[in-house]
């Protein structure tokens, strides 16, 4: 296992969305690890509905930046995933969920309650509601892998510029999945992202109800 090189709080408080890469090539072990993190995040049901297309070849990574608005940083990053939700991965991935519960220990009757909520639940919602939910898992799989490849020493750049069609066709997707953002990752290359500045609590933190503040 790579050495971690920052904390978790230096990660997250040091970390700028990188211009630019060197492209140097991340090793396999490395790159298992960043994937890994993402494997292990939460999400709705436990359902798991990400499905990460990691993409390093010259050949795709020019397709995929053709597909991008033509940024410069598909192609320069040693690697990028390309982070997409499955809007039928509960269809076909919910017995093998139950049964991994099963295994670490999900009562039998929390088993069978989700055998028939979990299909009520997101049968019921219309595209839109399915992408938003999308959305929400798949961020919180994306933001485990950007941290974990913050604290081993790797740049990053979280991306929401492409064309949903476009990468579509450029990586051959089926047709139920929803390319929710792109993470490339690799070393800086020159001048890091100038820093942006936060807004301070007070600006967007309350107590309570809205508009009273939080006393800390």
């Amino acid at each position: 296992m790579t050495k971690i090189k920052k904390t978790l709080i230096q990660a997250i408080q040091e970390r700028r969305a990188t211009p630019s890469f060197d492209g140097a090539p991340i090793p396999a072990e490395d790159l298992r690890q960043i994937l890994e993190a993402g494997l292990h995040a939460p999400s709705g049901y436990n359902m798991q509905p990400w499905r990460f297309v990691v993409v390093q070849s010259a050949e795709q990574k020019k397709k995929l930046r053709a597909a991008s608005y033509n940024q410069g940083k598909v192609e320069e990053a040693s690697v990028v995933i390309v982070a997409c939700g499955d809007a039928d991965g509960w269809r076909k991935d919910l017995d093998l969920m139950l049964e991994n519960g099963r295994k670490g220990g999900m009562p039998e009757g929390y088993a069978a309650q989700a055998q028939s909520s979990v299909p009520n639940y997101m049968s019921s919602f219309s595209g839109a509601q399915m992408q938003g939910w999308l959305n929400k898992q798949v961020m919180l799989a994306f933001t485990h892998m950007l941290l974990m490849a913050e604290v081993m020493g790797y740049d990053t750049a979280p991306m929401e510029g492409f064309e949903q069609d476009k990468v579509h066709e450029a990586l051959r997707l089926p047709i139920s999945y929803w390319v929710v953002a792109l993470l490339a990752v690799g070393h800086v290359k020159g001048a890091d992202k100038f820093d942006g500045g936060r807004f301070d609590m007070g600006h967007t933190v309350f107590g309570e109800e809205f508009g009273k503040p939080l006393k800390l």
